[in-house]
Formats: C-alpha cells, structure tokens, sequence
C-alpha cells in the first residue's frame, strides 16, 4: 500500500529547470510530512542525479519511502540519442547501478522503461522474475506499454504497475490501458497527471524554458498550439477557483476520481508545488464536479501532440 499520490523526481534532475539536491531534500521532506511516500525516478533521469538525490536524503534507510525506478533506455553520451535494451544482461548491470546509487538493496518496484522490440516480453518477465526471486526488486512494472503486451506480460506472471502520461488533456490510457489493468488488478501510475506544468496555478511561459527543458519544441507547448491551449487551460483554473482548490489540485483530483488502481505521480522540484499536488487526495469529488470539468476540458480538447517524433519513438501505440 502506497499513498494515493507519490512523486515523480524527473525534475530532480533538472528535466524542466535548474535545481539542487538542497532544494530536492526539501521536496523529499515536505514529501514525508504531506505523508507522500511512494517515490518514482529512473537510472536516466540525469544519467543517475535524480537517484543519487533520492539516495543521500534516505541514507540507506529502504523503508523511508516505497522507491519505484526503471531500466532500459541507454542514451549516448555525446548526441544524447534514445536507444532500448530489455536483454538480461544489461537490466542486472542497470538495476544493480540504481541500487548503488539510492544505497539500497532492492526496491519496490522495477520498471521497463520502454519496452525493447527486439526482445519478447515474455522473456522481459522471466528476467524480472529472477530478480524477484533474488530479492533485488518486489514488484515488476512495465512503462508505456499497450494493453496487448499487459496481458501477455500477466500470462506469464504477475504485473504490478504499468506507468503511462495520463492528465485532463492526455487521455489516450481510456482506450484500453486503464480498462485492462482494472481487469487484471494492475495498478495505473499516471505520470505527469498536471501536464508538465499546464494545469498549475501560474502558467508556464515557454519563452523561459531553460537548455534542455523536455518542453521545449513540444508541440503543446509552441505556437499556434500553446495559446489555444492557455485559453482553454484559462476556464479550468476558474473553475478550480469556484471550487476552493487549486487547479493543480483538482487536476490530481480528477486523476484519482477515474478509478481507484489509479495512483498519479505529480512531478515538482519545490515542496510548496507538491503541497498543492497532495491537495487534491483530500478534494470531495462529485459526478456533478466531474461533469463541470468535462464540460471545460471536453476528451481530445488540446491542441497538438503530446509527443514530437523523436519523442515518439518508444511509446507503444494502440488503437
């Protein structure tokens, strides 16, 4: 059992801005306080920063937090390129590099970060099963995957999570994603449940987006798309203002409200962001709440992908 909502610590890494591990240990003890104890990083958020920030605020102390990281995607070092590798070998030299790092020696969950489609997945689960067996990771999660992959992963051995961009205008998971993984008593782990910043209570200026900000020449992000988006976006933050909440807050809200496997992941950098992502645990949702929302931000309102191509590749599609 986790908290209803955790922390996703890309940001840690400085994946949409510049930061520190002071002001990381901060957002972890905030984390603590708001009583957010379910914690999601990866080995390349910032080729191992984000770990490494985890793992000298726990001190070695597993039980602090239920830890969730990932393996499978490599970069290369100089163009940054995006390449994936589920083959045995290389998920042991990975995981066994992410235990190092948070000072641990196993976690609660272990991701594949993005399926490999050179290896079957069926062969991706013996592997994760062994290290189950091995104690090194308790639970098995797969990233970005399809339904179809779920259930053959599922025939093979149990699946905990599957983790998947999941928001107000990111809804593609209703076409199956979701409807599977109730079926097959999987939790879903929404990642970037605020849309990377759209849905919070100031509006992100992409005029100020940093080097290397994941944002920058998204397509939601860049004209004409953003301002069609900021308006739109403009009507939902009224409406959390009618509500008493933030609009932050009821974005986490309208998350948890879909189902109750659901278990988003806002990520944030500052303590005072993930105060208001915890909020919305505590919001009364209503159908009449639900309807209003649907009512400003109807399903397929935003404009522009979520992905660029280069992006894209990775996600598996469907539908």
């Amino acid at each position: 059992m986790v908290s209803e909502v955790g922390l996703g610590c890309m940001s840690f890494a400085g994946m949409y801005g510049p930061t520190s591990e002071e002001e990381a240990h901060r957002t972890l003890a905030a984390a603590l306080e708001l009583g957010v104890d379910f914690l999601d990083t990866s080995n390349v958020y910032g080729m191992g920063v984000s770990e490494s920030m985890i793992g000298s605020f726990i001190r070695g102390d597993a039980e602090k937090f239920t830890i969730a990281t990932k393996g499978a995607i490599c970069r290369d070092p100089e163009t940054g390129k995006r390449s994936f590798n589920n083959r045995a070998d290389h998920l042991r030299t990975e995981l066994e590099g992410s235990l190092r790092r948070l000072g641990v020696d196993h976690v609660a969950l272990y991701y594949i970060h993005r399926r490999d489609p050179e290896v079957e997945i069926e062969a991706v689960m013996e592997t994760l099963l062994t290290f189950k067996a091995e104690g090194k990771i308790g639970g098995i999660g797969f990233s970005e995957i399809a339904p179809a992959s779920l259930r053959r992963a599922c025939a093979v051995g149990p699946v905990d999570a599957v983790q998947s961009e999941y928001s107000l205008w990111t809804r593609y998971p209703d076409l199956g994603m979701i409807q599977s993984c109730a079926e097959l008593d999987v939790a879903f782990v929404p990642f970037s449940p605020v849309g990377r910043g759209i849905f919070g209570s100031v509006p992100p200026d992409p005029a100020q987006f940093g080097k290397g900000d994941f944002r920058q020449g998204n397509p939601r992000f860049t004209e004409p798309n953003f301002s069609y988006n900021l308006k739109k976006v403009e009507k939902f933050r009224a409406l959390a203002g009618d509500l008493g909440i933030s609009p932050i807050g009821l974005s986490i809200a309208w998350c948890l409200a879909r189902g109750p496997h659901l278990i988003p992941i806002p990520g944030t950098r500052t303590a005072e962001h993930l105060a208001e992502c915890a909020e919305g645990s505590g919001f009364a949702m209503t159908d009449a709440v639900m309807a209003r929302i649907d009512a400003v931000l109807p399903v397929g309102w935003a404009h522009g992908d979520r992905y660029t191509h280069e992006q894209w590749i990775g996600p598996e599609r469907y539908c």
